[in-house]
């Protein structure tokens, strides 16, 4: 076992998550995203609201790929929104 997986085992043991229910994958290819596209802080703060959604049930489906897109577009949003002033 990598020190990666035994450490989503023992946060999940210790959250009372069930280790399941975790797309490890997708979170860190969400944060992936979103340090490169927006900027490096924004990436763990984008996995915790994520995370909040997703406890309270309402994070829109595929979110993380949603997030993911709206990351890669960031500069182009960020312009058009510049723009709009």
């Amino acid at each position: 076992m990598n020190v990666l997986a035994e450490w989503t085992a023992l946060v999940c043991k210790e959250l009372g998550i069930d280790p399941e229910r975790v797309d490890r994958d997708a979170v860190l290819d969400l944060t992936r995203d979103v340090a490169h596209g927006v900027a490096r802080p924004a990436a763990p703060l984008t996995a915790y609201l994520l995370g909040l959604a997703q406890g309270a049930g309402t994070a829109p489906p595929r979110a993380a790929e949603r997030l993911s897109a709206m990351a890669e577009n960031w500069g182009q949003a960020t312009e058009e929104t510049l723009g709009d002033r």
